[in-house]
């Protein structure tokens, strides 16, 4: 058997696999032996920028009682907020060393349409002493339209309502992570803006139905992505400074530091990702193993991991995936869980096609339902097997799939504990072993990724 360790967010599981598994990961790119070193000087040698003194300088210059925000990233990505490789403190130490006070600076968490975070979560994340210097924060909120403006509509119609707390402010600086993306090709960049910081109203086009049923709307897709065309139009047009993105191997730990220009310093970002997430495919398995990674603090974000996994599969493959969802909504919005709940009752082409719809009116989260529909465009529901501990029997009902706790004994059914992950695996995959020889098939070819919802599987 070989030995695998899982990564759950922050927890790790070791799990046992068949020796015939084929693991599939991707290359690991070297650590930065020096990460604050490394941010200083990213932060002075800017890509196709200033350096970020320099923007401030000139900000100054203009209103010497300028304002400044920075934008952050929720807790549904680990861009690294605090500690040796923390970005935000250098960020903030700069705009305090050119004397703008602590009232004049504004961290702005980019919720887009999640749920706001609680000041535990923000202690978690971020560097202690942005509070004990009482650096203001804010979440911010799609559906507080006070505190949202009107900037017009994009070529393709969304109306951009944008934080009024960002568009107030004189120096705008964005943060975040560039890893690959199933919607918009790459995270980063642009989408600190939208969704990050839209309104609820702007959303409609951006994520709506027709964009993401676009074959280019995916990983590692970005000039010719609708998803991300749309996305940077938008931030162009509310306007920024300065970015400062990261990117990490797959224990979160800091590989390169991209700052400057809003395109430019992301489209590095994007070009260096390319070269270690893409594994190589050479053929379908009849089982696929993943997980949902730091990512999947619920199933909405789960969602990610499952569509990574379609290249690998046949149409009578078997796809089983864990996930540690540990987030206040474990299955994801009441709006999430309505579509969810439909799709799961009407089918994969029904829902397809009545989401396409011009009668259908958009349901916020409706976005997230469509991608596990290109899952299941690909494998019955019954062919999907899902477990993740916390979630209830109740829950488990509107889930697409196989409720993984059907592969433990009655008495340990729905015990919240990750202990129990080595022995659903092992019971699943003799159960599936099983089937496979009834139907008379010798060999079962199956394939671990290692990465979760992190790599992007290239056929060759």
């Amino acid at each position: 058997m070989k030995k695998i360790f899982l990564q759950l967010g922050e927890e790790i599981v070791k799990i046992h696999l068949p020796d015939n598994i084929e693991i599939l990961s991707t290359n690991q790119p070297s650590l930065l032996s020096n990460p604050a070193v490394a941010i200083q000087k990213a932060l002075e040698n800017s890509i196709a920028s200033p350096g970020l003194d320099r923007i401030i300088e000139q900000k100054l210059e203009r209103n010497p009682k300028a304002k400044a925000v920075v934008v952050i990233s929720d807790n549904t990505r680990p861009v690294p907020y605090k500690g040796e490789s923390g970005i935000l403190w250098p960020i903030i130490e700069k705009l305090l060393s050119h004397n703008i006070s602590k009232e004049r600076i504004l961290i702005l968490v980019a919720t887009g349409t999640h749920r706001p975070l609680s000041e535990k979560e923000l202690r978690q994340m971020i560097d202690p002493r942005v509070f004990n210097y009482n650096i203001p924060i804010k979440n911010h909120d799609c559906e507080d339209k006070d505190n949202l403006t009107y900037l017009g509509k994009t070529n393709r119609g969304s109306l951009i309502y944008i934080n009024r707390d960002y568009i107030e402010a004189d120096i705008k600086i964005l943060t975040g992570l560039v890893e690959t993306h199933f919607m918009a090709g790459a995270s980063g960049g642009r989408k600190s803006i939208c969704p990050g910081l839209i309104g609820k109203e702007s959303i409609y086009i951006f994520h709506g139905a027709p964009i993401l049923a676009s074959p280019k709307a995916s990983d590692l897709i970005i000039d010719e992505n609708p998803c991300h065309q749309e996305a940077l139009e938008v931030a162009k047009k509310v306007g920024v400074d300065y970015i400062v993105n990261v990117t990490l191997n797959q224990n979160f730990k800091l590989t390169g530091v991209f700052a400057g220009d809003l395109e430019e310093a992301h489209k590095q970002a994007v070009n260096y990702i390319a070269k270690n997430v893409a594994i190589p495919l050479e053929k379908k398995y009849d089982i696929v193993i993943t997980h949902a990674g730091f990512v999947g603090i619920n199933h909405y974000q789960a969602a990610k991991a499952a569509v990574v996994a379609i290249p690998a599969l046949k149409t009578e493959s078997k796809l089983i995936m864990i996930a540690n969802n540990t987030d206040i909504d474990l299955i994801g919005s009441k709006n999430y869980r309505q579509v969810l709940s439909l799709f799961k009752s009407i089918g994969v082409k029904k829902f397809t096609q009545l989401i396409l719809s011009p009668k259908w009116k958009f349901i916020p989260d409706q976005w997230q339902v469509q991608m596990w529909a290109r899952l299941f465009s690909k494998i019955p529901q019954e062919n999907f097997i899902y477990y993740s501990p916390r979630i209830s029997p109740e829950d488990y009902k509107i889930i697409p799939g196989i409720d993984g706790n059907m592969f433990l004994p009655m008495d340990k059914r729905y015990k919240g504990t990750l202990r129990d992950i080595p022995q659903i695996i092992e019971n699943i995959i003799n159960k599936i072993d099983k089937e496979f020889e009834k139907k008379g098939k010798k060999e079962v070819n199956i394939a671990f990724l290692n990465d979760g919802p992190y790599g992007v599987l290239v056929k060759v």
